[in-house]
């Protein structure tokens, strides 16, 4: 394994990608330092520590701690994937814009640079808002005619040096920019998470049973890796047959080969899609955050945001339809059965038993909705599960039947109350985009006749028939 890590490093192009992305990386770390001009880091702290349990929470962790710092970057890469989000509904429901995408590279780049502004503007919003909501409360050391306007100009520079970063990762390095400052974000929390872990082992949180919780921990993570990656390599296949014919003199064709569904199509996405949409109440939700605009139960918004936020039912219910929309949503836009049924015919394949042409593209179609259900399923798993062990799920907030969970143990709707980090939506961004930057490396590594990670084949192995 050794002596195949070290052939990365053998290529001088793969060796500059890899440099190349660690740098950039490394220069988005060091943005996490640099506070913005006027901040009461202490205070803002401590409102954060209040608010861990919030959406708030769930901002601070695609920020990579950014937010709870209020760093210049601190709003993050999640303006960018609002904008994304937007353009790619737009792609569906408005036809010039879907041509526009047909037209090949030009297209693609009139999109993506129009997705770039709405990222600008989302970000001059959002750091407005952010702007206004400080400067009401102590956590400013200058006044608020200042504040404000160095805090719109440093979070919206800061988001579009993000997006710039992650433009060169993709195009420049190895793996997708994007999802790896995600993943950058996450990683750099998990000492943080390690040592809570470690200090409720030492105070004895749970009494005579911490041992066994810590086993138990330890396990359930091992085991939603495994699971993480047994089905992020799970596909589908279809078996394709193609028909011999002669081109010129030479006999072509005739071979059997399958066509590969992945169970997982849209990999990580359909989360970071739906985290990325339920976090926008954030500032609404956090009543404090808005001093003189508080919410209450007597306002109309006041119980619906409350009732949105981390570990509310209505908030896992709204969740997990999300997901179950991306996930849909997203192998809609990057898999068409109606191109590969013509490409199929056009080169003399087909499945065996199913005409070419429509039935094929049916047939691939309802082989997709059925596989995707799995998928979607799978990630709802891995994202409500774990939360319902760590953090639990408020049932006895529920009308007419919440009472009968406060009957309950505590554990039932509060959870263990471990860290954030060990959540499953931070497990499957991390493996995810783990599992896909290694197979990018290996495939570079392949095409340039090197062996890759895997022991027997070219490519990773146990991508296993569902």
């Amino acid at each position: 394994m050794l002596e195949k890590f070290a052939n990365i490093f053998r290529i001088p192009d793969l060796r500059k990608r890899v440099f190349f992305t660690l740098g950039l990386l490394a220069i988005y770390r060091l943005g996490a330092f640099i506070p913005t001009p006027g901040i009461n880091a202490e205070a803002l702290s401590r409102f954060f520590n209040a608010n861990s349990g919030s959406a708030l929470g769930l901002a601070d962790l695609f920020t990579g701690g950014n937010l709870r710092r209020l760093t210049i970057f601190a709003l993050g890469i999640m303006p960018y994937i609002t904008a994304s989000i937007i353009f790619q509904l737009l792609t569906v429901i408005y036809e010039p814009l879907a041509k526009l995408q047909k037209e090949g590279e030009l297209g693609r780049r009139k999109i993506t640079q129009w997705t770039r502004y709405v990222t600008v503007l989302l970000g001059v919003i959002q750091s407005f808002a952010i702007a206004l909501a400080l400067s009401g409360q102590s956590m400013t050391t200058i006044s608020r005619g200042l504040f404000v306007p160095l805090c719109v100009i440093t979070l919206t520079a800061g988001t579009a040096f993000i997006m710039w970063l992650g433009e060169q990762i993709t195009e420049r390095g190895v793996g997708n920019g994007m999802s790896l400052l995600i993943f950058t974000g996450i990683v750099v929390g998990l000492p943080r998470g390690i040592m809570d872990i470690y200090g409720k082992a030492h105070d004895q949180t749970w009494g005579p049973l911490t041992p066994l919780v810590l086993v138990a921990l330890i396990a359930g993570m091992i085991a939603v890796v495994a699971f993480i990656v047994f089905v992020e390599r799970s596909e589908r296949r279809i078996p394709v047959q193609y028909a011999k014919r002669i081109v010129g003199r030479k006999m072509m064709g005739g071979q059997s080969t399958h066509l590969p569904l992945r169970v997982n199509s849209g990999g990580v996405m359909p989360v970071i899609f739906a985290s990325s949409i339920l976090s926008a109440p954030l500032l609404f939700a956090n009543m404090s955050f808005f001093g003189s605009a508080k919410l209450n139960e007597t306002t109309f918004l006041g119980p619906i945001l409350r009732n949105l936020a981390p570990g509310e039912p209505w908030y896992v219910l709204i969740y997990m339809a999300a997901i179950v929309f991306f996930a849909y949503f997203y192998i809609s836009i990057v898999f068409r059965p109606d191109d590969i049924a013509d490409n199929m015919r056009k080169y003399g394949g087909f499945i065996p038993g199913i005409r070419p042409g429509r039935r094929t593209s049916d047939f691939i179609n309802d082989v997709l909705t059925r596989i995707t259900l799995v998928g979607a399923i799978y990630l709802i798993i891995i994202s409500i599960i774990p939360t319902m062990l760590m953090s639990g799920i408020h049932f006895n907030h529920l009308w007419l039947i919440g009472s009968f969970f406060d009957r309950l143990p505590p554990v039932f709707t509060n959870g263990f109350g471990f860290n954030f980090y060990f959540g499953g939506t931070s497990l499957l961004i991390v493996v995810g985009v783990a599992m896909d930057t290694v197979q990018q490396i290996e495939s570079q590594l392949i095409m340039r006749h090197y062996e890759g990670f895997s022991p027997k084949s070219g490519r990773i192995r146990g991508r296993r028939s569902w």
